[in-house]
């Protein structure tokens, strides 16, 4: 019985010792309220932020930005943020932050998440067909692009995923690899005389010599868990996932260094599938529309659709038919080529306004 109440004892001194030993937070609490209804914002809007000091601390300073974006303030309280959004900001999904310094020279943060819409409507393209060239139907194409006056074309579904060289003219394939069962492949670019490509849900890009296509090494993601489309704009690559998300990676270490959002005006937009840089922007195919997005690559705002209604019923109809992906601009034409997923037929088009 004593050895049982010196236990009991020592447990409860223990006990005791542990809770009353718990150190709360000295930090105070600091808080941004945004006024008005939205915390959705267009590029050049005007916002309005509340720095709520809920413990009354004594405040010398406080810097507002977006990210890591300062943000000018023409409120003379440091409580009070009323600045406009920056064209240069991101689109998307982003953070407010106040860095408040408090108490002769003590510092902390609070953050407040926000929507960065356009502040331009997106211009309507539609297509003029130049010519129709032969396309193998059994191909699920996910990425076109010309390189050295050949198109590479990357397909996809396990089993039958591969690379090959084509004669885009006669849709004769003269070079083909195959991707191990294991593999759906996507999308691919060239930059630097090295052909990427993607694969779907492997966590796997493979690198090759766009001369003979031997593979010459791999890489992973890192926060972007899926392989969509793949371009690049001669300095960096850049890399759809399904989302909202297009990946901007470092061509050296294929590091995943920040990620622009699709938005227009009105809304985000997600699934941008197989991907081409040309003049300046992203043009991505919208998975299962037929249309193609024309992204600003700088903050992800979408400038253009193009309408492409009307394709899929000038090619064969078939069981396997499937949707609209695949574009290839030709510097030499300066026209595009696209197609579809089991189409028959590559066609060679130029984009016009509406």
């Amino acid at each position: 019985m004593k050895f049982y109440n010196i236990f009991i004892i020592t447990f409860l001194s223990l006990t005791v010792f542990s809770c009353g030993g718990e150190k709360k937070s000295t930090t105070p609490k600091f808080s941004l309220k945004i006024d008005g209804k939205t915390e959705k914002f267009k590029l050049n809007s005007a916002i309005k932020a509340t720095l709520i000091n809920s413990e009354n601390k004594t405040i010398s300073n406080v810097d507002y930005k977006i990210n890591d974006e300062k943000l000018s303030n023409s409120s003379k309280n440091p409580l009070i943020l009323e600045t406009t959004i920056p064209e240069t900001t991101l689109l998307g999904k982003q953070n407010l932050k106040a860095t408040i310094t408090y108490d002769d020279g003590k510092t902390t943060t609070t953050r407040k998440n926000l929507t960065i819409l356009s502040n331009m409507k997106p211009k309507v393209y539609t297509y003029k067909i130049i010519n129709t060239f032969p396309h193998d139907q059994k191909a699920y194409t996910q990425g076109l692009e010309f390189f050295r006056d050949t198109l590479f074309e990357s397909t996809g579904q396990r089993g039958q995923s591969s690379l090959r060289k084509v004669d885009y003219k006669t849709g004769k394939i003269y070079q083909k690899i195959e991707l191990d069962n294991r593999y759906f492949g996507e999308g691919i670019t060239v930059l630097n005389d090295k052909l990427y490509m993607l694969t779907w849900r492997s966590n796997t890009g493979f690198i090759y010599n766009p001369n003979n296509l031997e593979r010459i090494d791999t890489f992973t993601y890192q926060n972007s868990k899926e392989g969509w489309g793949l371009c690049n704009d001669g300095e960096k690559l850049y890399k759809s996932d399904g989302t909202e998300n297009i990946w901007i990676l470092d061509p050296k270490t294929l590091k995943e260094q920040y990620a622009i959002q699709v938005c227009d005006n009105k809304r985000t937009y997600v699934k941008a599938n197989e991907l081409e840089y040309i003049n300046g922007k992203i043009f991505a195919n919208s998975y299962q529309n037929p249309s193609m997005m024309i992204i600003n690559p700088k903050n992800g705002a979408l400038e253009g659709i193009i309408d492409f209604r009307g394709l899929k019923e000038k090619v064969t109809n078939h069981s396997q038919i499937d949707v609209f992906n695949g574009i290839a601009f030709n510097t030499k034409t300066n026209t595009y080529f696209v197609t579809g997923k089991y189409w028959d037929k590559l066609f060679e088009v130029e984009i016009v306004e509406k």
